[in-house]
């Protein structure tokens, strides 16, 4: 699911839905009118490697993960075996009736023909010739052998019964044993995400309260330079101060504030199928009308896969290239370095699986200045206003 590109130093990778080709392309297809969604500067994230390694807590959840949905195939197998031989037992025990009867019928010709039917040497006695002798001897041996076939077709039946019950009562046992298995790999895998989520909430948090504290630290700072280089404290110079900070290209707000992400909602003590079912619908919604319509099954199920907050791809996407509307590159909605797809499903579940191993469960400030370093505090606001929405 990774691509195969190799790693390009960040200096020279090529940026992606870049506001020059966005502002020119807009301006001959729409005379003008931008691009809702996307950032004044596009996204740095990296390319993806296929030999990133995920840390032991992502790994936990990619490993329970795959516990569970080995478990839960494997018990669809054992539950298509049972149904298949449940059906066998019902076709043959409709059958065997009848071949019983037939098999009856037919030892009782067989005990008659042995009988009835004279010895070799009165067969060899009795023909006129050597073809008379066969003849007589090939219908004699068709009579013993067609009566003798319905009886072993009878035991043949009764032996396969007996088998088929004995192979429906091991894969009932076998179904039990992976859906023992299955329920300790989704308890694991429960136990896996929710600890995640818990982890990187509080860590959002932490970060965004940090993050807070130091631009409104700075604003104080700068405020006060320009109040006593100006030498007064009017409203004048705080507008200076502001304008001077928005110009000084910090990335930072002149108010000081950083929203921590809000409680994603997921509810990881569901299963696999409980949880894409109450996730597809809301991102589907969210993307309606975009031409990553549609997509919400495969959001969900990758978000699952991975253990990652169910919003955060679906908003990136809206961030770098309003839902898909405007890509550099084939189903690259997310500025995501220079990968292309051939199609949104790859693309999804290989944007889901990086955000995961490389930025972790939730939007943060260090993600945010880790996936659009220039200008990662209009990044961050307005991809959480994206999730806050889904």
């Amino acid at each position: 699911m990774f691509s195969n590109k190799p790693q390009t130093n960040p200096s020279n990778r090529p940026r992606l839905c870049t506001p020059l080709a966005l502002a020119l392309s807009a301006t001959l297809a729409f005379g003008g009118v931008p691009a809702a969604g996307l950032s004044g500067q596009a996204a740095w994230a990296e390319d993806i490697d296929i030999n990133v390694q995920a840390n032991a807590a992502q790994q936990e959840v990619e490993r329970t993960a795959a516990e569970y949905d080995q478990a839960m195939d494997r018990i669809d197998q054992l539950n298509q075996q049972i149904a298949d031989n449940e059906h066998r037992i019902s076709e043959i025990e409709e059958t065997l009736p009848e071949q019983q009867e037939r098999s009856s019928a037919a030892a009782v010709k067989l005990y008659k023909a042995q009988a009835s039917t004279p010895g070799l040497l009165e067969m060899v006695l009795s023909s006129e010739n050597i073809v008379d002798f066969f003849t007589s001897f090939e219908y004699v041996s068709h009579i013993f052998s067609s009566n003798q076939s319905e009886i072993e077709r009878l035991q043949e039946m009764k032996d396969e019964l007996d088998q088929t019950r004995r192979s429906l009562s091991q894969a009932k046992k076998d179904a039990d044993t992976e859906a023992a298995n299955a329920e300790q790999a989704l308890a694991a895998a429960q136990e896996a995400r929710q600890e995640a989520q818990r982890k990187a909430q509080e860590e959002a948090a932490r970060q965004a309260e940090e993050a807070a504290k130091a631009a409104e630290a700075q604003a104080a700072a700068e405020q006060a330079a320009q109040t006593e280089e100006a030498g007064k404290a009017d409203d004048a110079a705080t507008d200076s101060a502001s304008n001077s900070q928005e110009s000084a290209g910090t990335g930072e707000s002149s108010s000081g504030t950083v929203d921590a992400p809000s409680n994603d909602g997921a509810d990881w003590t569901s299963d696999r199928d409980a949880f894409v079912a109450q996730w597809a619908g809301r991102i589907n919604a969210y993307l309606a009308g975009s031409p990553m319509a549609g997509t919400g099954e495969t959001f969900a199920e990758a978000a699952w896969d991975y253990g990652v907050d169910p919003r955060w791809s679906p908003a990136i996407s809206n961030t770098e290239s309003s839902k898909g509307l405007y890509c550099f590159n084939s189903c690259n909605a997310w500025g995501w370095g220079s990968a292309s797809w051939d199609n949104w499903d790859d693309a999804i579940r290989t944007h889901v699986a990086g955000l995961a191993r490389g930025y972790g469960y939730t939007i943060s400030v260090e993600a945010a200045k880790k996936y659009c370093p220039p200008n990662w505090e209009h990044w961050y606001s307005a991809t959480l206003a994206q999730m806050n929405m889904i």
